[in-house]
């Protein structure tokens, strides 16, 4: 796979009449891009049961439905509004076997969103992550419940050492016990070699666990690990692959449509980036400088620097970003004239999609429409848990 510095911005480009109409900056997502990757990521899992994608990228209906066209059924979500969302989803499009794992360990309000969901999508299975007796213990009925085991990243979950403590949560889940989660986002070792030795360490450890919870009568129908930096160590970890009566999934989401951060920590993945910021240069205020209407308020920051990496310029060097500046570096000959657009990969998507509430959809150049952003942000007040809806 070629670096991501040698796209060419033809394949990016969208109509003249249609560049005119849009007002920058601007999220472009391409459908047929996006198409390619699912159909990597696919033929990588080797079963769409296998793979439990994050929707936290996406936030798009439209999006989802093309995962389920694909067989994919088993979904992850990071807020109660991408859970209601992908309820919705699921039901108008009819699947059978529709399953949502809310893979935050949530308190308060949100809890009780989660049965009233459960309740109002009766099939569609909704489960949640835990790591403490007494929220298992808090989780409404209707409500699954995953051990969040933490391999070490260090973020939500219980270490892989302790073990009584991983028992003592899948013994209040009960009957709702349904297996394992494990998100190794740590390893992301340039080095493959090392990142899946260290990977196949803590999946040894995950088994352990597993076999251990079973002698005491809590069998795990699913052990859940791996997002987007390592997936493809899990998948050839041969101890998943022989597992009787527990389904192992794994649950990249960003990969649906890939960014500069990602193809860095694997770039031989043949994937391409479907997601861009379109942007106009309406400045240049000194030597070799310019700047761009897209800042952190339109494409994101927090992921490191440079932010994005802009389609066909690799001579273009992105500065740190303010609110609705982005400023770059390039030699001064090369400095593009005033209202000139360009086509930028975030460095991080997932977040860059949530600071749009709505997307150009084109299909390899042509305008489709335009697409909601459905499940950005999250609410602040959730709607009555008594209520029947």
């Amino acid at each position: 796979m070629k670096p991501l510095e040698d796209l060419s911005i033809d394949s990016y480009r969208i109509p003249d009449e249609l560049a005119k109409s849009l007002v920058s900056p601007a999220l472009v997502i391409d459908l047929a891009k996006v198409r390619h990757n699912l159909e990597v990521i696919l033929a990588r899992v080797g079963d769409p049961d296998r793979w439990r994608p994050h929707v936290k990228t996406t936030k798009s209906p439209l999006i989802w439905s093309e995962l389920v066209a694909r067989g994919v059924r088993h979904f992850k979500c990071a807020t109660a509004r991408e859970a209601r969302s992908l309820a919705e989803m699921l039901e108008s499009k009819g699947p059978s076997g529709g399953d949502i794992l809310l893979a935050h360990p949530a308190h308060g309000p949100t809890l009780q969103e989660l049965g009233r969901l459960a309740r109002k999508h009766d099939k569609t299975c909704f489960s949640i992550l835990s790591e403490d007796p007494s929220h298992a213990c808090q989780v409404p009925g209707n409500v699954g419940i995953f051990v969040d085991v933490n391999p070490g990243y260090h973020r939500t979950g219980l270490g892989l050492e302790r073990g009584e403590a991983i028992l003592a949560v899948a013994e209040a889940a009960g009957e709702r016990f349904r297996g394992l989660h494990h998100y190794e986002g740590q390893l992301t070792d340039s080095a493959l070699d090392e990142r899946r030795r260290r990977a196949f360490d803590g999946y040894q450890v995950l088994l352990s666990i597993r076999a251990e919870l079973e002698k005491k009568g809590l069998p795990s129908s699913e052990l859940i690990t791996s997002g987007t930096p390592g997936f493809e160590c899990a998948l050839e970890f041969p101890g998943f692959a022989s597992l009787e009566n527990t389904q192992h999934r794994v649950s990249p989401g960003t990969v649906i449509f890939h960014d500069w951060r990602s193809h860095q920590q694997n770039p031989e993945r043949p994937l391409l980036p479907a997601a861009v910021v379109f942007t106009r240069v309406i400045s240049r205020p000194a030597p070799g400088r310019f700047t761009c209407d897209a800042g952190s308020k339109s494409i994101a920051a927090e992921a490191g620097h440079p932010c994005a990496l802009a389609v066909g310029h690799p001579e273009y060097t992105a500065r740190i970003p303010s609110e609705e500046h982005l400023p770059f570096q390039c030699d001064d000959e090369l400095v593009p004239a005033l209202g000139t657009e360009l086509y930028l990969v975030p460095l991080h998507v997932c977040p860059t999609v949530n600071l749009a509430e709505q997307a150009l959809l084109v299909e390899s150049g042509s305008f489709v429409g335009l697409l909601p952003i459905v499940a950005r942000s999250h609410d602040v007040l959730l709607p009555d848990p008594g209520e029947s809806q």
